[in-house]
């Protein structure tokens, strides 16, 4: 008898409970119609979501309770004292806020597809409407330096239209300057899944009201405006592809982050999307150097580039190719005459040959065979000096603050017996 009586309070309490859930719901539904919403309204409408949300259950109606939920700081902006005020947008959205009103908008109407169709008029209606707001909030956040909370904004703009891949591509851009890495990769990763290039014509004309060029949306506009009179001298620009940009984004984000691996993978589907386009190519590179692959770097290597010289030089040296990375820093002066530091260590690659002569000058005894053979490698060695002078001279004139450059060249005046010069630099240093 007592477990009938518990089991019969228990379907009532359901009862009430479900009967609590859809009257709180009526409630949200009856304030939501309002045409024009007051602080007040705003207010009892705020209560009404707090007293229902512990009650709601049912999988529909948790969707139209998101619904109430997330179109709040779209009400809050459409109370005539705050949308009079053009910093309350900064105060009553925020990315957090926006997604919620993202996914709760996107499944009313996903629900409403195969279900009655409650609010989705109202829905498309709305996501016109205060689209500029919401894009006015990105802007204003990037503007302040919050460019990963304008990213994640702009992405939840995107998810309520994603015919506009524009504003995904905006999203990454802000992820990016946002060092929101994993952000930017993922929506990097969709543009190129929709094969997103970003080019487009820019269609203009100026204004006679204001003497300005203004933009169309298509060029049968323009023409028509032109033909009524409004503008003239009508004007056509290609906006080139983004393309390359996004590519080289993602491998530059990918090196940061040390996965080379991944990066070269990104690398050689840029290549086959954008052949020769020199950015990723020269990434190309850059991978292959942080590989320290002599020969590999060889075969990627711009040889117009300075740096992609030098750094050919640097790989040569290091494998003790002493006669190509001459060459190699030969060939970055002069195609980069102020390249400091392929002076130094062109002076590095010839004075490598000074170990030699030292060795053979102390192994010599005091006969006088040995001190002719002593005069002739000494003359070798001055020579040797004399010839790397002015390349140090050049990387001190072009460094003058390098302490290794400064010493470098001392030296070389003391070896030298060059007193005036070594006296006048080392009262440089002192100063």
């Amino acid at each position: 008898m007592n477990i009938r009586k518990l089991a019969l309070a228990t379907i009532i309490m359901a009862s009430l409970s479900a009967n609590a859930q859809k009257d709180e719901l009526k409630t949200l539904k009856k304030l939501y119609s309002i045409e024009e919403f007051k602080a007040k309204d705003i207010a009892d409408y705020k209560a009404a979501l707090s007293k229902a949300e512990p009650l709601v259950a049912e999988p529909a109606d948790k969707i139209y309770f998101n619904f109430y939920k997330g179109m709040l700081p779209l009400l809050e902006l459409n109370v005539k004292e705050n949308a009079m005020n053009p910093q309350f947008i900064m105060t009553a959205l925020s990315p957090e806020k926006v997604d919620l009103l993202s996914k709760s908008l996107n499944a009313t109407l996903e629900h409403e597809k195969t279900n009655k169709k409650v609010y989705t008029d109202d829905i498309k209606e709305t996501i016109e409407s205060f689209r500029p707001n919401l894009l006015q909030y990105a802007v204003a956040l990037g503007s302040s330096g919050k460019n990963k909370e304008a990213g994640k904004i702009l992405y939840s703009i995107y998810e309520l239209d994603k015919n506009d891949k524009d504003v995904l591509y905006y999203a990454a851009s802000y992820a990016v300057n946002g060092q929101d890495y994993d952000s930017a990769m993922s929506y990097y990763k969709e543009l190129n899944a929709a094969k997103y290039t970003g080019e487009r014509t820019i269609y203009s004309a100026k204004s006679k009201l204001n003497d300005q060029y203004e933009g169309f949306n298509n060029k049968a506009d323009r023409d028509n405006a032109v033909k009524l009179g409004t503008h003239v001298l009508p004007k056509e620009e290609k906006e080139p592809s983004k393309q390359g940009e996004i590519y080289s984004n993602m491998v530059r984000i990918l090196i940061q982050q040390k996965k080379n691996d991944e990066a070269k993978k990104v690398v050689t589907e840029g290549l086959a999307a954008i052949p020769n386009d020199p950015t990723l190519k020269s990434l190309e590179s850059e991978l292959v150097l942080n590989s320290a692959n002599f020969e590999e770097y060889k075969k990627v290597a711009n040889m117009s580039d300075a740096n992609a010289v030098y750094n050919l030089g640097v790989l040569a040296f290091q494998e003790k190719k002493m006669a190509e990375a001459e060459k190699y820093f030969e060939s970055t002066i002069q195609l980069d005459p102020k390249y400091t530091n392929a002076y130094v260590n062109l002076s590095a690659v010839k004075l490598g040959a000074d170990k030699a002569l030292t060795e053979q000058m102390n192994k010599l005894g005091t006969s006088a065979a040995d001190n002719k053979k002593y005069d002739q490698l000494k003359g070798q060695r001055v020579a040797l000096f004399k010839s790397v002078l002015p390349l140090l001279e050049k990387a001190h004139e072009l460094a003058p603050e390098d302490p290794n450059v400064t010493s470098n060249l001392l030296s070389v005046y003391n070896y030298l017996e060059m007193k005036d010069k070594y006296q006048a630099l080392k009262a440089k240093q002192t100063k």
